[in-house]
């Protein structure tokens, strides 16, 4: 589906992107080739790249880079996946280990072609980077698997560090700006997820800028604190191509600051909120605030 770009005014100054691309950046983009592995920072085109390679951080796309959905909003590649890689998740700590990393991120194209969605395959990636590394946190950001609830059982059986699920956009939207997912089937995987672990910390993220007014995303908020969710991210929708939707508006950082101001009030423990900001953004900053305040609860 081709969606028609709509003129809108330019990008404004607070969008602007310092490109850093250092000697980190260059050998992480080496080795992630050398390793056959794709991140989400180059698939999804995240403005947020150069910083996080450079401060040698990363987010691991696995199960491969072809996603069965097409989303109106993202970049992925679209189309029938052939790839599935049982030595992946040993690719992943391996390169997770050379990174010296302690906070990792996995994530993953949807795989509505497997029975299971992928998620055996999550399960071993987190165990094979807890393997080399014990001491490193690991975050998993999974699609919605059909609402299939042994899927996300089998991700939350491994006990990640944080779980994290989109919801994208409010109630409204959702329909026009995802593929097959569901706000509703969004908000019931992730109070599952909170049933089967409840002192996993949940995360989810809101894109902006789509048509969403400001009661709708105070609405969100409050559906996703509904379900006990810990910790969320808020950021600039950005057109990826001509082809996607297009930017209905660029929302200003003082906005950005009265939506964190909301979603602290509202009881979240960590609240990201800015234009540039992405579900992994400063990732490894929210797994402390998140455990703390659970265990608090507990």
């Amino acid at each position: 589906m081709k969606t028609k770009a709509k003129d809108i005014t330019p990008k404004p100054d607070w969008l602007r992107i310092k490109l850093t691309t250092g000697g980190n950046y260059a050998e992480i983009k080496d080795m992630m080739r050398s390793k056959t592995l794709h991140t989400v920072c180059e698939e999804a085109r995240c403005p947020n790249i150069y910083e996080c390679w450079a401060n040698r951080t990363a987010t691991f796309m696995i199960l491969g880079d072809i996603c069965t959905r097409a989303c109106r909003f993202c970049a992925v590649k679209t189309g029938l996946p052939t790839e599935l890689d049982l030595q992946e998740p040993e690719r992943v700590a391996d390169a997770a280990e050379q990174m010296g990393l302690r906070h990792c991120v996995v994530t993953s194209v949807a795989r509505d072609d497997l029975a299971d969605g992928g998620s055996s395959i999550f399960a071993e990636t987190v165990k094979a980077v807890r393997g080399r590394m014990p001491l490193c946190s690991v975050e998993v950001l999974i699609p919605d698997f059909l609402g299939n609830e042994a899927s996300l059982q089998t991700v939350m059986d491994v006990k990640p560090d944080i779980l994290n699920h989109n919801i994208e956009t409010v109630e409204r939207l959702s329909d026009r700006v995802r593929a097959k997912a569901k706000y509703s089937r969004s908000l019931e995987l992730l109070k599952r997820a909170k049933v089967m672990q409840p002192d996993i910390p949940t995360k989810s993220s809101i894109m902006l800028g789509l048509g969403e007014e400001w009661h709708e995303i105070l609405q969100t908020m409050d559906d996703l604190r509904a379900v006990d969710v810990d910790i969320l991210t808020l950021g600039q929708y950005l057109q990826p191509t001509p082809n996607h939707l297009a930017v209905e508006r660029y929302v200003h950082p003082d906005e950005f600051a009265k939506l964190k101001e909301e979603g602290l009030k509202r009881g979240f423990s960590h609240v990201e909120s800015a234009p540039l900001v992405r579900s992994s953004y400063h990732a490894h900053e929210q797994v402390k605030s998140a455990t703390e305040a659970i265990t608090a609860t507990l």
